[in-house]
């Protein structure tokens, strides 16, 4: 069955049941479907399974903006040839002081407090100034009333228009180095800063994870373009994949998030 070939366990096995039912329902109904906000880890998920059942058109992912990381994944029936964000999703807006010092960690926490799960909010945008959160068009109104404080801050929220949304600065540092194979725990240790030993003990812990999933092979391989996570440590992509130097050690260059 497909659902037990593309599931590596029973949380992912009922994600991607919700997202072949919203499938399905586009396709039987002849009228959008769409998920709640997926993380990307469970948005390569369901690539992975739309994929494996040949499903190549007549989905789109997402966000609110370009550079989303949580996205709405929303199918349309052959009617419609585009979809808008603000179909699906709304923002909402509140003025911070740099000394109330509120976190992505406060305001996440606050919106679940109200009984917001997980897959109706988007991105939270923080900066010192201002926090963004993009949630789904059901939820906007609810929030407004009633999303008043992240911690001891009071928080006095707005809607406001998509295309108005200040994105913050992707901060990165560029480590270029030579690893003598690229395998994840080599790559890892570098991007990290860390030793060689120590990456495989993380990784073999399941703290680490390539491309939104769990790996816990130390040897396992590592291609231009994947991202690495570790729990606690931070994330990497590695950007670009050299040659061979005169050691016969690989050139790399790693994007770290900051």
């Amino acid at each position: 069955m497909l659902l037990d070939r593309s599931a590596a366990d029973a949380a992912e096995r009922t994600l991607l049941a919700h997202v072949l039912d919203k499938c399905e329902q586009c396709r039987v109904r002849n009228v959008p479907a769409h998920t709640g906000f997926l993380s990307p880890g469970e948005q390569r998920s369901a690539q992975e399974l739309l994929r494996a059942a040949a499903i190549r058109d007549g989905y789109v992912f997402l966000g609110g903006y370009e550079r989303a990381e949580r996205r709405v994944l929303c199918f349309l029936p052959p009617w419609q040839e585009e979809a808008a964000d603000e179909d699906y999703m709304a923002a909402l807006s509140c003025a911070l002081r740099p000394q109330d010092g509120v976190t992505h960690r406060d305001l996440l926490g606050s919106l679940m407090g109200l009984s917001i799960t997980r897959s109706k909010i988007g991105d939270i945008l923080v900066t010192p100034a201002r926090a963004q959160v993009i949630v789904s068009t059901d939820v906007a109104d609810y929030l407004l009333a009633n999303w008043t404080g992240a911690g001891r801050v009071r928080l006095r929220v707005e809607r406001v228009a998509l295309d108005t949304l200040e994105i913050p600065q992707q901060k990165v540092k560029e480590i270029r180095d030579t690893v003598a194979t690229l395998r994840l725990d080599a790559v890892a240790a570098s991007g990290f800063s860390i030793s060689r030993t120590k990456a495989a003990e993380l990784i073999a812990a399941g703290r680490v994870q390539k491309n939104y999933r769990e790996t816990t092979k130390p040897d396992a391989p590592v291609a231009q373009g994947d991202v690495i996570s570790a729990r606690g440590v931070g994330k990497f992509e590695l950007a670009e994949v050299g040659g061979l130097s005169r050691k016969g050690r690989t050139a790399i260059l790693l994007r770290r998030y900051l």
